[in-house]
């Protein structure tokens, strides 16, 4: 769409419903927070010009702002006043004359790009004013989007409505676009003659009708304008998200086993024939090759797993770590920072953190990597094709060579050469007998502790 368009974001509620010490659009959903969301589906729908109105949090919530767009505006609403109110305290930027002005909520994430696209269509038709719109069988408390002929006529509330406007189930979603050329205008004409003495951005519908220009609406799906009052609405937003994009996956040609137990992050990929057994997590930065397997109970985030890739069962794969193609990390083990080169095997019961294990390398049960002294981390370099046998402890920074072989039951605090055998264990004694003598002698402890007197 070859036209300038400014996404103005109302995010200065003050969330009182949410009991929380953080501004309600700093929330999260599936990972990314309320206001992230919203953003993101404004720049892709061409708002390349963003101005978020903060009021609670001011700080905190610019700070997020500034991690989702470059050109953003950021502009404090002082006095809570009603959402016309909140709009022209983006004034300035609206004065900048873009072709599109669009007025969303920060805390309704569930908003697509293509919603707001076609919000903009209108705008480029011709209307001055477009609202976007959803249908419901309960409309009971939603203002009704009364139309004729085409035209968006007027918004009226419930309390204000005729029996028969009452049975109109198209329901204003809040969510508006303004040409750019008669936004100012109708912001500015907009009165607060009302019981609450509040400047309603719904107004600009009968402004702009009074002046002879074309108002529309735009339908959208119920849950797109579904915003965020509390905890529970958090919880089942995040719901229909994730139930979205599980659907998404599946379709993609990723298997779900049980879908309704796998939880993504907002930016989580897969490739196709990857399986996914049941109840695992994917945190933030998480990308996932072809015909990989993820086994159950596993925890995955801020990793890259290529193609052919197994992880688990109960596997956690923190932030940093790459699995080449056909590494496994298998169960109860962790990653933390570290390459799996392709082939390479870390099976059972294994921490491997700031280290990098070399293509088909074995790394035996219980192998740790030391990389941590209190204060520093340091790097273990494990070669190609190098077998770490079980119980196995590399006090890092420490390189075992290709090929290598360390012992089982070692603590390596040396670089080990290539194709060498390294064992640092006491040396095994066995002394006859003394099985025995050790049972009696416990047997006699014990029986004398029964026989003393209580008290």
């Amino acid at each position: 769409m070859a036209r300038t368009c400014l996404t103005i974001i109302l995010a200065a509620g003050e969330g009182t419903r949410m009991r929380s010490r953080r501004s309600k659009v700093l929330h999260e959903v599936a990972g990314l927070s309320l206001l992230g969301h919203v953003m993101r589906a404004a720049g892709a729908a061409g708002g390349e010009a963003q101005v978020v109105v903060v009021g609670r949090n001011a700080a905190e919530v610019e700070a997020e702002a500034r991690r989702h767009a470059g050109d953003i505006g950021i502009v404090e609403q002082t006095e809570r006043l009603g959402t016309g109110h909140a709009v022209l305290a983006a004034r300035q930027a609206i004065a900048r004359g873009h072709d599109d002005v669009l007025v969303v909520f920060g805390d309704s994430p569930l908003l697509t790009a293509d919603t707001l696209t076609r919000l903009r269509r209108p705008l480029a038709e011709g209307a001055a004013v477009a609202v976007l719109g959803f249908r419901t069988q309960n409309p009971h408390g939603y203002g009704r989007l009364i139309e004729k002929d085409g035209e968006l006529v007027a918004i009226r509330e419930e309390k204000d409505a005729t029996q028969a406007e009452r049975r109109i189930d198209f329901c204003n979603g809040g969510i508006m676009g303004l040409a750019g050329a008669h936004a100012l205008a109708l912001l500015e004409a907009i009165g607060n003659d009302n019981a609450k003495g509040e400047y309603y951005l719904t107004d600009c519908v009968e402004i702009a009708r009074a002046r002879g220009l074309a108002v529309r609406a735009i339908e959208a799906d119920a849950a797109e304008l579904l915003g965020v009052n509390d905890r529970g609405d958090l919880a089942a937003i995040e719901a229909l998200w994730q139930q979205a994009r599980r659907r998404a996956m599946l379709l993609s040609g990723v298997s779900l086993q049980a879908p309704e137990t796998v939880y993504f992050s907002h930016d989580t990929e897969i490739g196709a024939d990857t399986l996914i057994e049941p109840h695992v997590w994917f945190g933030p930065g998480t990308r996932i090759g072809e015909q990989a397997e993820i086994r159950a109970f596993s925890h995955i985030e801020g990793a890259a797993l290529g193609d052919g890739a197994v992880v688990g069962p109960f596997a956690r794969i923190r932030p940093g770590s790459r699995l080449e193609a056909g590494a496994k990390v298998g169960n109860f083990c962790e990653t933390k920072n570290a390459l799996i080169e392709a082939g390479a095997k870390v099976n059972h019961l294994s921490y491997i953190g700031d280290a990098r294990v070399g293509a088909k390398a074995n790394i035996g049960a219980g192998t740790i990597t030391c990389n941590y002294d209190g204060a520093n981390k340091f790097f273990t370099d494990i070669g190609r094709g190098a077998f770490i046998g079980s119980d196995s402890a590399l006090v890092a920074p420490v390189t075992i060579g290709d090929g290598a072989y360390v012992a089982s039951g070692s603590v390596i605090v040396a670089d080990v050469p290539a194709d060498a055998l390294a064992i640092a264990r006491g040396r095994q004694v066995n002394k006859d007998g003394y099985g025995k003598v050790i049972r009696e002698r416990n047997a006699a402890i014990k029986a004398a502790g029964k026989a003393k007197p209580k008290g």
